[in-house]
Order: C-alpha cells, then structure tokens, then sequence
C-alpha cells in the first residue's frame, strides 16, 4: 500500500511563528499562560501543555497581574493591549503579520471620515478569534457577515469598506462582494480581498491531493475553521475521505481493499501529528 503525506499540509507561518515563540519563552520559565488555544487542534495544545504552556480564556486574563502571556496568530483587540499595560503584563505577541497589517488597516477605514464615515464590513466567522480582534478596531462597530442572507444588517446608504478574515473562503467573498456592490446602487464600496493567499492556495493544493488517492485521512482540530473547509474540499473531490483529529480515531476496517492512502491537514495541523497517522497506517496495513 502506497501512505503518501501531502508536503504543503501542516502550519502555516503565522502559527508556527506562535508555537515557536511558545517553546522559546517556556524553556527559559517553564511556565507561560496563552490567552485562547494557541492552535486549534487539540494534540499540539496537549503537546504544549505537558511544556507549561497554560490556555486561559478572556475572563482570566482580564484578572491577571504581573505576568507573562502569549497573544496568538490570531491577534486581540486593542482593550487586550490596554489592560496589560495597566496591569504590569509582559505580552510576548505571536499576531501573525497579515492578520496585524489588516487590523491597521481596518482601523484606518473606520477612524476615516473622507468624504464620509466608512462603513466597515468583514466577512468572516462571527465569535472566531481573528474576527473578534478585527471588529475591536473598530470600537465594535465593524458588521460582520459570514451568508448573503445576513447583509440586511449593512446600512448601504452609507460607504462600505469591505474586509474579508483572512482564513475565508475566496469564493465566498466574492460572492458578497458582487452583491453588496449589487445592492448599493452606486454608492462607495471600497473592497479589500484580505484573504491569505497562503491559505487559500492550499484549497487547489488538497483537491488535486484527494484526487490522486483511493482513501484520505484528512487530520485536524475540530474547532478548525480551516480545516472544516479544507475537509469539504477533500470531501468533494474524494467522497471515500475521513476526518481525524488524533491516532484513535483511524479505524483499520478504512484500508480494506485501498492501495493508495494520502494524509492531508490544516494550517492548523502540526506536520508531526501527519507523519505520526502514515507510521501508525503503514503499522495496521504491514
């Protein structure tokens, strides 16, 4: 049986600029608190745990005092910076650069009043972290739209600055793109694709994986936004396709009758986590 790993599978830079910096700040202390899960797959947090890395979450932070706290790829608002510096909170911040640049820019749009206050929208997953450091730019006041259907939330008698998360599908923007000019008849719509060509460029990468094999192990964090998308990608070209976040879940009954397995994953996923599943396959099938 041919186990092949897709190669532009694993992290993206931006996460794996964060883990690093995690590694390097927990083998001089031993101990660091990160505000959220550093990546969203459950075995690299278990991993980094087991380090002293300390997952907390936004009601924690907002207690601390005199620490020392990791700010992830995704990037926070600005009441997260201001609230450290009042509080003596040495931030060690992994905001990957692309998610930084678009915050500046958001906040450019929204502080602008020529001609006319801009109306910023974001296309994105409403809750998602990198979406809630975005709309903080904006004092809160950013729309954020994820279907056609939830644009009646925009005023489009005003300009629109359109922004996308950078994790987003490019079809999807788009797609809200040609209605939202639709529907403002005329009026500004500044649009901005802030789609990472890193992660979008991996949706024809995986197709053409999934094609090439008889079974796919497609490994990811379950609360990956990326990696849900990723997997629907897989699933439409490959319908014999399988979504695993860990060893325990592969199932020996997938590989009767297969001659060609690929293993494939997120941004999220750590490329270790993809060669632990081929040695743990290659295991079952010799």
């Amino acid at each position: 049986m041919i186990v092949a790993i897709d190669k532009n599978s694993g992290f993206c830079f931006g996460v794996e600029n964060a883990v690093k910096k995690a590694e390097e700040m927990l083998l001089q202390s031993g101990a660091l608190f990160c505000l959220g899960d550093i990546v969203h797959n459950e075995v690299e947090v278990e991993r980094l745990d087991k380090l002293g890395l300390t997952t907390i979450d936004h009601d924690r932070y907002f207690t601390l005092h005199d620490e020392t706290v990791l700010i992830r790829a995704h990037g926070e608002p600005p009441s997260t910076y201001e609230y450290a510096e009042k509080n003596n909170i040495q931030l060690i911040d992994a905001t990957c650069p692309i998610v930084l640049k678009l915050q500046q820019r958001i906040r450019k749009d929204y502080l602008s009043i020529i001609p006319e206050p801009m109306q910023v929208v974001i296309y994105g997953k409403p809750g998602h972290a990198e979406v809630n450091g975005l709309v903080g730019q904006t004092a809160g006041d950013a729309i954020v739209v994820e279907h056609p259907a939830e644009l009646e939330k925009i005023d489009f008698s005003h300009p629109i600055a359109l922004y996308a998360q950078t994790t987003k599908d490019l079809d999807g923007f788009q797609i809200l793109e040609k209605e939202i000019k639709k529907r403002a008849n005329g009026k500004l719509v500044e649009v901005n694709d802030t789609i990472c060509r890193q992660v979008s460029n991996r949706i024809p990468g995986i197709r053409d994986f999934a094609g090439k094999h008889e079974l796919v192990l497609f490994v990811s964090g379950k609360k990956s936004s990326n990696g849900k998308l990723l997997f629907e990608t897989c699933q439409e070209t490959n319908s014999n396709s399988k979504f695993i976040a860990s060893l325990g879940e592969i199932d020996q009954a997938w590989f009767k009758g297969v001659n060609s397995v690929g293993i494939c994953g997120a941004t999220s996923t750590p490329k270790k986590l993809l060669e632990d599943v081929a040695h743990h396959v290659e295991g079952l099938v010799c």
